[in-house]
């Protein structure tokens, strides 16, 4: 009878663990395009998104499956530094206390260059750590071209949709139209991946709301196999 219960109970605890519908990893540009007030900008505008009322009920719209976070910052092909461990959201406070550790956060010394190759390849590592979630996604956010480092299209993990935040300068339309091209097509993956714009670091919390409600809010059909 006691080999039995624990057996059940194992069985359960399982089922609990892979109860996870989404892992969401967030990669935050800090190359050396990025000054000292926009550093500021962006992990401030992160933090202001994930406080947003309706970012927190896209979050919290499935209780007995949770998200998880993990958020981290990059820029050449040796710098990624997590700010944020992984987390599984389950109420607001959980959202509260990451802003609140994205708004004490100072910036780190790091590489100059931009290697979004390299980035998305940590991405795809950070996620491989959640297996049992049903849904594997990485953000990354950017605003230029890779230029070091291995090519963002030879980067393909399986198995992860990969969206973009294209970051312009402000009131240049042409550059951020090409690097939204350039994002598209060498960037994203996935069938549902896309490609969310501010116009510049002062659009950015704008922005990555509107980009984690599209993301969150995918309806999850059934567990990947």
């Amino acid at each position: 009878m006691r080999r039995w219960l624990w057996i059940a109970i194992s069985l359960w605890a399982g089922m609990a663990q892979a109860d996870c519908r989404q892992a969401l990893a967030l990669g935050l540009d800090v190359s050396g395009s990025v000054d000292e007030r926009e550093y500021r900008l962006q992990l401030d505008g992160l933090a202001g998104a994930l406080l947003d009322p309706e970012v927190v009920a896209a979050f919290l719209t499935m209780p007995d499956a949770p998200a998880r976070l993990v958020i981290y910052e990059w820029s050449g092909p040796t710098s990624q530094r997590i700010v944020q461990r992984w987390t599984e959201i389950r109420s607001r406070e959980d959202l509260a206390q990451i802003a609140t550790r994205l708004t004490n956060t100072g910036r780190a010394l790091r590489e100059p260059s931009t290697a979004l190759g390299r980035s998305k390849a940590f991405g795809a590592t950070l996620l491989a750590q959640h297996p049992t979630c049903w849904r594997h996604v990485l953000d990354i956010s950017g605003d230029g071209e890779s230029n070091t480092g291995p090519r963002p299209q030879d980067v393909t993990p399986p198995g992860v949709t990969i969206n973009g935040l294209v970051i312009g300068g402000d009131g240049q339309e042409t550059e951020v139209s090409a690097l939204s091209a350039y994002f598209r097509t060498y960037v994203i993956q996935g069938a549902d991946a896309f490609v969310e714009v501010a116009t510049g670091f002062d659009d950015y919390q704008s922005a990555m709301s509107r980009k984690l409600k599209r993301e969150l809010t995918v309806l999850v059909l059934s567990r990947n196999p």
